[in-house]
């Protein structure tokens, strides 16, 4: 127990110095927001990284899905590392860079209301943002706090309390430059860590060969046949060590959920926007691909051996074993030391995912909704003139209050999380299929293609967030969340491309301009 404080407290010792130390860069919007355009391959590659893998897919994913694909699971973190980080830094990297930086975008709903000349697009866009990014964040809390509760003997509410008083200090005093920083730090414990329990894990077992051989004797168990969804209905012998598992249609749709969901996300996307330039990207698509393979790949691998270990509570009323408890009790029987590496590791994946999702919620909320265009501004001043003294003030007056809503958001997610009411993988599937759904054709599509139209762009909201809610108030009677969340994106772009064709066109002199930034 000495060993698991210490390195903790050390841990957390480091993330707050590190917004101590980056505060003087977080005084102007651009400096807390974007790290002043100007960070480097390798923290915008680790940030990226790291924002995208957090307990929800250590603790959440990796334990459900595991537990009912086996071993074909693993290709989920294949997917990640090719879909999520290799396609989204070539397809997405270059272009966003170049358009938000000549549009002087600043997050995505900005990116909306000036790429689409329409301030309500910014507006919608950003209470998306805002409401769909808390049950994300609210999974994130789940995670690590049972982990916390598995590895120090802590309840529930005081780690994920702890946690965000935590992630609420370095966040708002270095803004987005302590993040990077502290991502880059966190992703190295993150992929020691998982290499390290993926080995002890595996030998516990005999081994690889005598896990993967144990996996191949493995069958459903009597509450996996009483799952309405009829995954197990067609099982084979041997499927939970097969190539593509008992049920690979079910199986795709989490690889494109959890993989093309990163493109339409706030958080995500917001790396490309604070990148040097063209050969940083270049490099950070290396790096970004590699780590995720590493980690994603790895979260995977280790949850599709779940079966090997004792059966998770199974719950009667809900028809569903508690997932989450699934890889914690893989690591229940791990040395003390190793348990500390495992909390660090989960909770340098949570924290540096927290931070993200807090800073992108303040910042759209406070630039996209208080002061979300020029007239807001100047309503503060007398006259309506704005010079440099005043303009320094109303920059810093924008940073205080993105700090007082990081404080809001964390504590309104905190509670939702102190009273769950989805497992960790549902949670995450109604954030990100709302969120993706609404935003991932329109940003993409806007930046390749001069043809988008501004009410395709409305009927994709529509769409994304319509099927999301329409499915969780039906008890998801329509689909799972997973599922729905795939078909939302997925869906997104047949509505953004048929709509376009029939209504009315933008004036095309401004889209030839703001297109001018690639020529």
């Amino acid at each position: 127990m000495f060993i698991k404080i210490l390195l903790t407290i050390i841990f957390l010792c480091i993330t707050v110095a590190v917004g101590i130390y980056s505060r003087k860069q977080a005084k102007s919007v651009d400096g807390f927001v974007l790290g002043g355009r100007s960070v480097g391959p390798w923290l915008t590659a680790f940030a990226y990284g790291t924002s995208y893998f957090s307990a929800v897919v250590f603790v959440g994913y990796a334990g459900q899905f595991g537990w009912k694909y086996g071993l074909s699971a693993s290709w989920i973190g294949v997917g990640n590392a090719v879909i999520g980080s290799l396609l989204a830094w070539i397809i997405l990297g270059r272009r966003t860079k170049l358009m938000t930086q000549h549009i002087q975008s600043r997050t995505m709903p900005d990116f909306f209301g000036t790429r689409y000349a329409d301030e309500w697009l910014r507006v919608v866009a950003s209470v998306i943002a805002f409401v769909f990014l808390i049950p994300y964040t609210a999974g994130v809390y789940m995670g690590i706090s049972k982990l916390f509760e598995m590895g120090f003997g802590i309840p529930y509410t005081y780690c994920a309390i702890i946690m965000a008083m935590l992630t609420a200090v370095y966040v708002i005093l270095g803004g987005y430059k302590a993040t990077a920083i502290n991502d880059f730090i966190q992703g190295i414990i993150m992929l020691f860590g998982i290499t390290t329990v993926i080995a002890v894990v595996l030998n516990s077992q005999g081994g690889l060969i005598e896990a993967v051989s144990k996996m191949g004797e493995a069958v459903p168990t009597a509450h996996d046949l009483d799952d309405k969804s009829g995954l197990f209905a067609h099982f084979q012998p041997g499927d939970f060590a097969s190539w593509f598992g008992p049920a690979p249609l079910s199986l795709l749709g989490v690889v494109v959920l959890t993989s093309l969901g990163t493109w339409g996300l706030p958080q995500m996307v917001g790396k490309f926007y604070s990148i040097t330039d063209e050969s940083a990207i270049r490099r950070g698509t290396i790096i970004s691909t590699v780590f995720a393979l590493i980690v994603a790949g790895g979260c995977y691998f280790l949850g599709s051996f779940g079966r090997l270990f004792p059966e998770p509570l199974y719950s009667v009323e809900k028809h569903k074993y508690a997932y989450d408890s699934i890889v914690p009790s893989m690591l229940e029987t791990l040395p003390d030391v190793l348990i500390a590496l495992v909390v660090l590791l989960v909770l340098s994946a949570s924290m540096s995912t927290l931070a993200s999702l807090v800073l992108t919620s303040s910042s759209t909320m406070t630039l996209d909704l208080i002061y979300r265009d020029k007239k807001s501004v100047e309503g503060e001043v007398e006259g309506g003139e704005i010079d440099d003294v005043v303009a320094e003030k109303i920059e810093r007056r924008k940073v205080v209050v993105m700090r007082v809503l990081i404080v809001f958001f964390i504590a309104l997610s905190l509670m939702i999380a102190l009273n769950p009411p989805q497992f960790i993988a549902q949670l995450m599937g109604i954030s990100w299929g709302a969120l993706a759904g609404a935003f991932l054709a329109p940003f993409m599509l806007g930046l390749y293609w001069k043809g988008v139209t501004r009410l395709a762009v409305w009927a994709c909201f529509v769409w994304g967030v319509g099927l999301t809610v329409v499915n969780m108030m039906l008890g998801n009677a329509l689909m799972n969340p997973i599922d729905c969340g795939a078909v939302a994106m997925v869906g997104g772009f047949v509505v953004v491309f048929v709509v376009s064709l029939v209504t009315p066109k933008m004036n095309r002199q401004s889209v030839e301009n703001i297109f001018k930034c690639y020529e």
